[in-house]
């Protein structure tokens, strides 16, 4: 922050864009919640001139990812909470960034339609901040990532430019592809206001087996021949906890033809000598509950689907617990006690081509640095600075410093 702006000046003039009932003061840090794009950029704009770093806000649910920051200015979005227009004969919507994931599909589902992703927290995780943090769960294996549903959005870059992208460009922004580009990005290239969304029909039906192991490697020969089957696989998930292994798979196809589809199911399970059984959907809440214990480390590990029961079985030789997505994602939680041994997990990773990101530290922990390829690292330095050469957005949250 500016010296020669003054704390009073400053709540003064922010207290001008969005009304004094909207702005908080909290010794040296600021709060503010505007109600449009048009007072964020006031916000931005005010922001840039000042050097004042800022730190979006959603739901707050993942504000302890990446490497921690002490902004001069929280930027609520809670303010920007609608479903603003749903297109359903085109299947298409564009809803503010401070919706709630669940108010945002509650209203989708009037009309038979969702946003066919699966992220944490959905009764409190924000639109923006979903998209920022480039979260999603087991549905990618059918739908696609975040970045294969987002058509358009609409950005306010760090100077107060409104951009969109996907639609009507308010600002030339050619040779960027800006709504891929910010999804992921931690906040720092922009602060997202609306996202346009592809939709897809609510399945009509849905059942979701377990197939439990203690060998993992078999485990992970039956994933793969899922993978290569013809069954309607929506999600496909193999967990670790300390009793074993275990294959989720939800299938989802029409009434008539689910009942063939288990029958195949078990099929292909039986051909490696195990057994698929009914299982309840809170199967698929186990990515979550690695956050749930609040003193390991919790991190996020990527790697092609044939190494995932292998690093699910190193995981749980450090005492961990993993849930890992069929296409090579896995969430994983490890003790306090085995961090020593994450520098050499992620080289491992990055070994066979993966990578590894800690998302959560426990109280007290020494913070274990996410890294970035040194080969892309300049790129990403460079595409920061041209889009926030002040640095005020999220500075330093992102993995590299960025």
């Amino acid at each position: 922050m500016s010296h020669s702006t003054s704390l009073q000046t400053l709540a003064d003039d922010l207290a001008a864009i969005t009304g004094p009932e909207h702005l908080r003061v909290d010794e040296n840090t600021f709060s503010i919640a505007p109600a449009s794009t048009e007072e964020i950029a006031a916000v931005l704009r005010y922001a840039n001139r000042n050097s004042i770093t800022i730190a979006p806000w959603g739901g707050g649910t993942k504000q302890s990812w990446g490497s921690p920051i002490n902004p001069s200015l929280i930027l609520h979005t809670h303010r920007l909470g609608t479903v603003r227009e749903h297109t359903w004969q085109d299947m298409t919507c564009i809803v503010q960034a401070g919706c709630t994931w669940s108010s945002m599909q509650q209203s989708l589902a009037k009309h038979g339609q969702f946003v066919a992703l699966d992220p944490l927290w959905p009764d409190r995780a924000t639109i923006g901040g979903i998209a920022a943090t480039n979260d999603s769960g087991s549905l990618r294996l059918r739908y696609g990532s975040l970045r294969d549903l987002i058509i358009g959005m609409t950005i306010v870059l760090a100077d107060g430019t409104i951009a969109r992208s996907g639609g009507k460009v308010v600002k030339n922004v050619a040779g960027y592809d800006l709504h891929k580009l910010m999804t992921g990005a931690f906040g720092t290239l922009g602060v997202i206001t609306e996202i346009n969304f592809r939709l897809h029909s609510i399945p009509g039906h849905v059942q979701s087996f377990t197939i439990p192991s203690l060998d993992v490697e078999v485990l992970g020969q039956l994933l793969m021949k899922i993978l290569d089957s013809h069954l309607s696989t929506q999600s496909l998930q193999l967990r670790s906890n300390s009793s074993g292994f275990a294959l989720d798979v939800r299938l989802a196809t029409l009434p008539e033809v689910i009942r063939d589809q288990a029958s195949s199911l078990s099929k292909l399970a039986r051909s490696v000598q195990l057994e698929a059984s009914e299982s309840d959907s809170d199967v698929w809440n186990a990515r979550q509950e690695h956050f749930d214990e609040t003193e390991d480390f919790v991190m996020k590990a990527t790697m092609l689907p044939s190494d995932i029961s292998h690093i699910a079985a190193t995981i749980r030789s450090l005492g961990g617990t993993s849930s890992t997505q069929a296409m090579g994602i896995m969430t994983a939680s490890i003790p306090a006690a085995a961090s020593g041994q994450l520098v050499h997990l992620r080289e491992n990773l990055e070994a066979i081509g993966g990578s590894l990101t800690v998302l959560h530290h426990p109280t007290d922990a020494t913070p274990v640095a996410s890294t970035v390829p040194s080969t892309t690292l300049p790129l990403m330095r460079e595409l920061k600075h041209r889009f926030d050469p002040n640095s005020i957005l999220n500075p330093g949250r992102f993995p590299g410093g960025i």
